[in-house]
């Protein structure tokens, strides 16, 4: 009964008498405890708070209490519960007497967790002595533990701020003495320096300890920081004891903002000066000779990066960093022979920062730079093929150039786990439909959407195993990691995006629309989405980077782009929803009678279109008050939506007028061909403005895809994405206009009827007719030409002989050469696919055409 009980979040309630009448049967503890976790899922599963902190929590709180009372608390699972309980009423107080008191001893299956217990709800209680007491007699029995020393400072400044004192003859706190100055603090790190130099394991916390005491000094404006020390002096000294290990960089980085700028130059040679380089012959560059000096110099390459010493570097100084960097990097080489496939280089960092240096030239106006990025990223690859910077970084080119095709390769190489498709998936899931390549499109969806459906089944199955092992604590976390995925704003533009795409593919060419439509379960009432619950899941940070914080990612971008992938999100599902509208309002032989219709609630269904085009305008008029602000992501940042090409190429426009054009149809199907010439002429204009505005839309697509000059490759990839838009636009036309097709056939077939009983042949035709087959016309004429071409491009990229092209670059190494020729060919070969594909489709939606005949 349990099982299925906790399989749905609907039966919590029954979950709880199921384990009462288990309980009364087989008087056990886990299944009462059952039930008194089945009353906390319910609490939280509440949408009422206070009903959650009235009745469910205090319920299970007497239970709890019952057990207690009468000795029957047996198992580590059940203290965790009742503590969880307490906190969740925030019952901070009782909470720290069950930690510390005697049900507190059976908390021992985790290190420390009786300790951070205690500590979390000392300051949940503000009572600061406790918490720097408790962190101070934690960090004198391990003073490695990194926690602790921030929970130390918080508490000593908590104190410092309040003026605490201790009593006068009474013990400082519960857990003993407090420290509650900075002359003592400083005193009690300078003791762990101490005690670490006697250790015969180098620690490297009480060191780190000194430079975040020194940062936080200087926050607040104290002038006792010099009692430290200077920060260069210690970071340096930090260097020499631990710059042989890769978590050098990563320990310095929080505290280089200690340093004035003035100091960044010399601060980086007197970290060269200590590391053993040799050079071979005089004039040659001074190599390492082992891994530790190796380890060292990264360290150093790393910190010049990010205090901004190769941004400063003119173009000539950046391309001969590269080369330097590069030969380094193949010197690294040597002492990874010995490495497995599945192993990183040594020297793989190297690599890595010679093509973001790259990245910066490009970026610069230094257009083969980007090539060779591409060059040096497939030379690392090569010898380190499992290296997810480099082929991260690889996807996020290829993608820029508009290459799709060996991004599928790259990620799938990744072999994503779990929660990464959620995570990364973006990498792949923006740019594939995108750049024309719609069969990997729906693989990559279908990747992602296989993860968030299997995910309710995976979560209820960890819980049910949490129920029977009594890891109780871990059922809310289960359940939060569902509801963030459930709410996750990649899985509603994936599904959204997945919908879209199968109808682009299907509708119309293989089945109807309605059909497609009907398969997919969609409505136009529905909004499925929950906007106001989004949760943005992207790993924005997922590639290294060693940029200042000036030029890296800020929070400020996160949100920017959280609040523009919205904006898109609700264009394209506003879009999904008024093309899934079109069927619901398919001609009727019956009389057309507007007060019938209302009465029928058949006017509903156009009412509903009306409103979903008031949203959509709403919704692109918020969108272009966005890009107005010209905001810039990092190179290595989130990449931008589609949004921008949407609005300037006039995709926008055309689709905008194309539901408008629904509603004029749909006003002449209810009021007749009588007295509509008002409404007649609407619709021709309207059919004439559109043929104008895709005109200008394919104008927008003719260029050369991929461009030599003066030995230089350019590709274009916003042509490719305008391409597609304009697939998508002529689609949606498509549908429009067999909605058109299924109003004016029964219009015609009546008046053909009228002509036989009247025998008259010159009975006028309303010029609406004339109208829509002069559009089908020219729609047919305009397809055509597109898909002439798409031929077009095709032939000029068949022919295209990249391998004849010579990068006008010195850096180009013979070594690199067969790099280059790959590439380029990866690259040739993605945009020949593209134009396929996108060709193949709008040969299908020519065939649609030809069969409009009204």
């Amino acid at each position: 009964m349990i099982i299925p009980c906790r399989r749905s979040p609907s039966f919590t309630g029954k979950c709880t008498d199921a384990g009462m009448a288990l309980y009364k049967i087989v008087p056990k503890n886990p299944y009462y405890f059952w039930s008194v976790m089945s009353l906390i899922m319910q609490s939280i599963s509440a949408q009422d708070e206070n009903l959650s902190k009235t009745m469910f929590l205090p319920l299970a709180e007497r239970m709890v209490e019952k057990m207690v009372k009468e000795d029957k608390i047996e198992a580590e699972a059940e203290v965790e519960l009742y503590y969880m309980i307490l906190e969740r009423l925030e019952k901070y107080k009782e909470a720290l007497d069950v930690v510390r008191g005697k049900l507190g001893e059976k908390l021992t299956s985790e290190l420390q967790s009786r300790e951070n217990k205690c500590m979390a709800m000392y300051k949940k209680l503000c009572r600061w002595p406790e918490c720097n007491a408790l962190s101070r007699r934690l960090l004198l029995k391990n003073s490695d533990d990194w926690q602790f020393y921030i929970t130390y400072f918080d508490s000593v400044f908590q104190l410092i701020d309040e003026s605490w004192t201790p009593p006068p003859e009474e013990e400082h706190s519960l857990e003993g003495e407090v420290h509650y100055s900075i002359e003592q603090a400083v005193k009690f790190i300078e003791e762990r320096i101490t005690e670490e130099s006697k250790s015969s394991r180098p620690l490297r916390g009480p060191y780190l300890a000194k430079l975040e005491l020194i940062r936080r000094l200087r926050y607040r404006g104290c002038n006792d920081e010099y009692k430290l020390g200077d920060p260069e002096e210690l970071m340096f000294q930090y260097f020499r004891k631990f710059g042989d290990k890769p978590c050098c960089f990563t320990d310095l980085k929080v505290f280089v903002d200690l340093l004035p700028s003035s100091q960044y130059t010399k601060f980086i040679s007197q970290l060269l000066a200590v590391i053993p380089l040799s050079a071979a012959a005089e004039g040659e560059l001074a190599l390492p000779s082992d891994i530790k000096a190796l380890q060292q110099h990264l360290c150093v390459v790393q910190l010049s990066r990010l205090l901004g010493i190769y941004h400063a570097m003119e173009k000539k100084q950046k391309l001969a960093a590269v080369r330097e960097l590069m030969l380094r990097y193949r010197h690294g080489l040597e002492f990874g022979k010995s490495c497995l496939k599945t192993e990183l280089q040594f020297s793989d960092y190297y690599c890595l920062l010679a093509v973001h240096l790259l990245l910066d030239l490009w970026l610069e106006g230094e257009e083969t730079a980007v090539w060779q990025c591409l060059t040096l990223l497939e030379e690392g690859l090569s010898h380190s093929p499992s290296n997810a910077q480099f082929k991260l970084l690889l996807i996020r080119i290829y993608c820029r150039l508009g290459a799709f095709e060996p991004v599928a390769e790259l990620y799938s190489s990744l072999d994503a786990k779990h929660i990464q498709h959620d995570t990364i998936g973006y990498l792949l899931t923006r740019y594939a439909e995108a750049l024309g390549h719609y069969a990997a499109a729906s693989q990559s969806c279908n990747f992602a959407l296989r993860f968030f459906h299997s995910n309710q089944k995976d979560t209820s199955e960890y819980i049910i195993q949490a129920y029977k092992y009594g890891a109780f604590e871990k059922i809310p976390e289960f359940i939060a990691f569902r509801n963030r995925l459930n709410s996750s704003l990649h899985f509603a533009q994936v599904r959204t995006e997945r919908m879209l795409l199968d109808l682009l593919l299907e509708a119309n060419i293989s089945t109807s629309l309605e059909e497609s439509i009907k398969s997919m379960s969609l409505s136009p009432e529905e909004d499925d989405i929950p906007w106001n619950d989004l949760r943005d899941n992207r790993d924005l940070t997922v590639l290294f980077n060693w940029d200042p914080k000036d030029r890296d990612i800020s929070e400020e971008h996160k949100k920017l782009s959280l609040e523009e992938e919205t904006m898109w999100l609700r264009i394209r599902s506003l879009t999904l929803r008024l093309v899934s509208g079109l069927p619901t309002l398919s001609h009727t032989i019956q009389p057309k009678n507007s007060e019938k219709t209302a009465e029928n609630g058949v006017s509903s269904k156009i009412d509903t279109i009306r409103s979903l085009l008031q949203q959509l305008e709403v919704a692109v008029d918020s969108g272009k008050k966005f890009l107005e602000q010209k905001i810039q992501y990092p190179v290595l940042g989130p990449p931008p939506t589609r949004m921008a090409g949407f609005f300037s190429n006039g995709s926008c426009q055309c689709q905008t007028s194309l539901f408008y054009l629904v509603s004029d149809i749909y006003e002449l199907d209810t009021n007749g061909l009588e007295d509509s010439a008002e409404i007649q002429e609407r619709i021709g204009n309207s059919f004439n403005s559109l043929v104008e505005r895709l005109t200008d839309l394919f104008s927008k697509c003719k260029g050369d895809l991929i461009e030599v000059r003066d030995g230089t490759l350019k590709t274009h990839p916003s042509l490719l994405e305008n391409l597609v838009f304009f697939v998508e636009t002529i689609s949606i036309a498509l549908w429009v206009s067999s909605y058109c097709d299924s109003v004016l056939r029964p219009f015609k077939s009546n008046m053909q009827k009228k002509k036989k009983k009247k025998k008259e042949s010159s009975l006028a035709m309303p010029p609406v007719f004339t109208h829509f087959l002069d559009y089908v016309a020219e729609l047919q004429t305009l397809t055509s030409n597109v898909i002439d071409h798409i031929r077009g491009l095709e032939i000029i990229l068949s022919a295209l002989k990249l391998e004849e092209l010579s990068l006008k670059d010195t850096l180009l190494l013979e070594e690199e050469k067969k790099f280059t020729k790959t590439v380029q060919g990866k690259v040739q070969s993605s945009y020949h696919h593209s134009v396929q594909e996108i060709g193949e489709l709008l040969k299908k939606r020519l065939d649609t055409i030809k069969k409009l005949k009204i």
